[in-house]
């Protein structure tokens, strides 16, 4: 095991003032940021006694091979700095907040001409406002099916919205009242956003002054006798309190807060937030995080605030509450609160409640986190452990002096030859790290012998150019040499792995070695899986390593190796079925991509460009006459039509001159193509094949 002592800065040369720190491993990737109002008092203890460490805490120190820091002068200063450290280098000892499930929004696309209603998962964009979390998307659609009688905005997608445009006609919701239809000009866009604008103040919670002028609108039209429309008034009115329902007020005073709680053991803990938004809960949303050493609730409060409100902040800074509820207050919690009000633009507070409704909602926060703690334990029990010990078997097996943090795999997919396409996929801690996957095009390379080569050869190549690259960024920025100056992230094959696994067995694992050994690598260690007995192939070994079948190191490996080849093959499909993708237009000799698509957006179809007249496809741009007349041909099954260019004359049928009556005049139409072929791609102009009674009369039949 490494000894951190070996790095261990000289106490007199780490300052006591406020600042952000890095630790690094072997090839100069940044492992771990963390921030300290005294850096010599936090750094010291790092260096204590190996035993009476954190268990992760362990790993990281004897990961690491040096360590900085950076001073500042305040600590919101120091928090904003490791914010932008933990987000630019995404060390993989912090506490990362990875959510239990992925968690559905209510989504309003303001930023479209026709603002679209819609359910949302995923990272949020800018110019879209987002109601929630909910907890089940089935939720969402259950809110909105109530809603739109009310506010019957679109929630169509962008090619349903245009195709019913192109028809004339409205979807189903149009027809139901569901929907007020801009797609065919019922409403303008100035009156559907209207509409848009009242839906997002009822969901922010002010339903009272909806809900009063409903009631105002239904009581007139009754006075006036108009019946029906009153009708219809009271059912939107019973609609909408319906929909009140389903959000019960919880506090009563309209707090604007988020109400956060934590259940935790040694290694891991479950974060539970519910959002309070005009007394009601909006939503609620949950994390299960690895703890990298002992932290307090305080700890993890701040890990909370400045990952979660710092990445969502900058989408949408609305989503910020004005009062932060927590079970323990940090020790930072002043600079934590400038921070944060920063970031919001108003003052936010935090606190913990002591007493009535408050503290009552956030006894019912904590239950929530505890239950979503034991359930995680429950479905991965003893994860932590089995990973550990599935890399330490690994490193067993094949002789290494350490155990695998880092493997990548590689699987070639390919059919007799056709579109090989390899793929890399990277596991970290026994995880999969999906940022780090890519995929290669192979040209050349016809069995997977040498498709391996090849894909092998690219991504060491690249990594050795990364790594030169790096050196040469340290000297002008010592602060972030694994990040590509004109990107900002991280840079591409920058960091090598412990072990490479390639799908197959002997010969792979040999052209793999051969590879490496060329490029002058002999630290990574490599073996194949291959698939019939799931035996483990070392490079020149005549006989492969057999690992037990119940062995975890053998799970892992497959586990790898199963993702990898689906990564694979997920390309290999796209790439096939893009080269097996025709057209009918693909037939008309002279029409290039750019001008098939023009024609399939103005008429949105292939049948309605058959139903076209000759006039109506001359009509769009970069298509003349004796195009469009091509292009009807072959919508009209003309088996000619593939082989006739566009008439190279502008008026009648082609006269006597026109048939070649030699191979030589033939070839002289093919070099020199007349006035009327200006729109025919470069080779696409060809003689105009003979009919029968030219053939009759040239002696030919």
């Amino acid at each position: 095991m490494p000894d951190p002592s070996t790095y261990r800065p000289a106490p007199g040369t780490i300052p006591d003032t406020p600042g952000v720190y890095r630790f690094y491993d072997p090839s100069g990737r940044v492992i771990y940021v963390g921030k300290a109002k005294s850096l010599r008092q936090r750094l010291s203890s790092y260096f204590a006694d190996l035993w009476t460490l954190h268990s992760r805490t362990q790993q990281m120190v004897t990961t690491a091979s040096r360590v900085d820091w950076v001073t500042v002068g305040t600590e919101v200063e120091a928090l904003q700095l490791e914010y932008n450290w933990i987000k630019a280098y995404d060390p993989r000892f912090n506490v990362r907040y990875r959510d239990d499930k992925s968690y559905p929004y209510l989504a309003v696309t303001l930023d479209e001409a026709y603002p679209r209603l819609q359910v949302m998962r995923g990272a949020k964009r800018k110019g879209v406002r987002y109601f929630g979390p909910y907890a089940h998307a089935w939720a969402i659609r259950e809110v909105l099916d109530l809603l739109l009688r009310v506010f019957p905005a679109r929630t169509c997608s962008s090619g349903v919205f245009k195709r019913a445009g192109q028809i004339g006609r409205p979807c189903l919701l149009g027809y139901i009242g569901k929907c007020s239809a801009p797609c065919v000009d019922r409403v303008s866009e100035a009156e559907h956003r209207q509409i848009v604008e009242g839906f997002c103040d009822f969901m922010a919670g002010r339903t009272d002054t909806m809900v009063r002028q409903l009631e105002r609108e239904m009581y007139e039209a009754s006075d006036q006798l108009d019946f029906e429309r009153a009708a219809r008034l009271r059912d939107d009115l019973g609609a909408l309190r319906r929909a009140m329902e389903k959000q019960a007020v919880v506090l009563g005073d309209g707090t604007d807060a988020d109400v956060v709680a934590f259940a935790d053991d040694p290694l891991e803990a479950a974060v539970q937030v519910f959002h309070v938004r005009g007394g009601r809960v909006r939503g609620q949303r949950g994390w299960i995080v690895e703890k990298t050493e002992d932290l307090t609730p305080g700890d993890l409060v701040h890990h909370f605030c400045t990952q979660i409100y710092g990445s969502e902040a900058g989408a949408d800074a609305a989503d910020l509450p004005r009062e932060l509820l927590v079970p323990e207050l940090p020790a930072d919690v002043d600079a934590l609160a400038d921070w944060l009000s920063r970031l919001r633009g108003s003052r936010v507070s935090i606190r913990v409640p002591q007493r009535g409704d408050k503290k009552t909602l956030a006894e019912t926060v904590a239950r929530n986190a505890g239950q979503a703690l034991q359930q995680h334990k429950l479905r991965r029990a003893g994860d932590l452990s089995t990973r550990s010990k599935a890399l330490e078997e690994i490193a067993e097996a094949l002789s290494m002096s350490t155990a695998p943090l880092r493997i990548e795999c590689y699987d070639i997919s390919q059919i007799q030859g056709t579109d090989v396409v390899a793929s890399m996929v990277v596991f970290e801690d026994g995880l999969s790290r999906k940022s780090e996957y890519r995929r290669f095009a192979i040209n050349g390379a016809t069995d997977d012998v040498s498709a391996i080569s090849e894909v092998l050869r690219r991504r060491f190549a690249r990594y050795l150019e990364s790594k030169v690259e790096i050196d040469e960024a340290a000297e002008v920025d010592p602060s972030r040499p694994g990040i590509d100056p004109t990107t900002g992230r991280p840079r591409k094959f920058a960091y090598p792995p412990q072990l490479v696994v390639v799908d197959g067995g002997q010969p792979q694992v040999n052209a793999a070695a051969q590879v490496l050994l060329d490029l002058g690598i002999d630290d990574i260690t490599i073996c194949g899986l291959a698939k019939r007995l799931e035996e483990v192939w070392l490079p020149d070994d005549e006989f492969p390593v057999i690992l037990p079948r119940a062995s975890e190191g053998l799970y892992l490996l497959q586990r790898v190796r199963d993702e990898a080849h689906r990564f694979a093959i997920t390309y290999h499909r796209q790439k096939r079925s893009k080269r097996m993708t025709t057209s009918t237009l693909d037939a008309v000799p002279g029409l290039g991509e750019i001008r098939r698509k023009a024609l399939l957006r103005h008429f949105g179809s292939l049948k309605r460009m058959k139903a076209a007249s000759l006039e109506e496809i001359a009509e769009v741009p970069g298509i003349g006459r004796r195009t469009a007349e091509a292009i009807l041909a072959a919508l009209n099954g003309d088996p000619l039509a593939s082989a006739r260019p566009p008439a190279s004359h502008t008026s009648g049928a082609p006269g006597p001159e026109a048939a070649p009556s030699s191979s030589e005049s033939s070839a002289a139409a093919a070099q020199e193509p007349g006035p009327g072929a200006s729109h025919v791609e470069t080779g696409a102009v060809l003689p105009r094949p003979f009919s029968r009674e030219e053939a009759r009369e040239e002696g030919r039949l």
